[in-house]
């Protein structure tokens, strides 16, 4: 009896690490990065994850890059005249010691220009470049729409003349 409830008890204490969805480069780590799944007829999606900067210094997410869209572009929740918009941005600030999260109805990655939709199940890489940190290549994990429910991901889009 004491040997199964020391190893329930080694299992649970494994567990976070096991099922961790996480990759670092430097002293940044980008943690459970995903995507929903989209209608047939949507031909873009976004991508969440969070950032975590355990370095003394900020750093800047400068670029992201994937195969799987044709352009990828960071949008930042922000408030303009009292009401919320989303906003295309060069580049993210990530603070020392700090995080930003990338969510549905906040910051994400915008993907365009996809050949195919995202389904549930699947994986995708996409490269985030840091500007001290480097480069590091994460895998996308697409989750089912009913997964996550409650959030417009493309809520408070602003056209741009980027035709974001």
């Amino acid at each position: 009896m004491v040997i199964r409830i020391l190893s329930l008890a080694a299992l649970i204490a494994c567990a976070p690490s096991a099922f961790a969805h996480e990759y670092k480069v430097g002293e940044v780590l980008v943690e459970n990065p995903w995507s929903r799944e989209l209608p047939v007829d949507m031909p873009g999606g976004a991508a969440y994850f969070t950032i975590h900067n355990h370095e003394s210094q900020a750093d800047r997410l400068v670029a992201v890059s994937s195969p799987r869209a044709q352009k990828c572009e960071l949008h930042l929740q922000a408030s303009d005249s009292g009401m919320m918009n989303m906003q295309h941005t060069a580049t993210v600030d990530i603070p020392a010691h700090g995080e930003v999260i990338f969510q549905p109805g906040g910051n994400h990655v915008m993907l365009t220009g996809m050949d195919k939709p995202l389904k549930a199940g699947e994986q995708f890489p996409m490269t985030l470049e840091f500007e001290k940190a480097g480069k590091v290549e994460v895998q996308v994990k697409v989750e089912s729409a009913d997964t996550q429910t409650g959030h417009d991901e493309h809520a408070g889009h602003q056209a741009d003349n980027n035709g974001g």
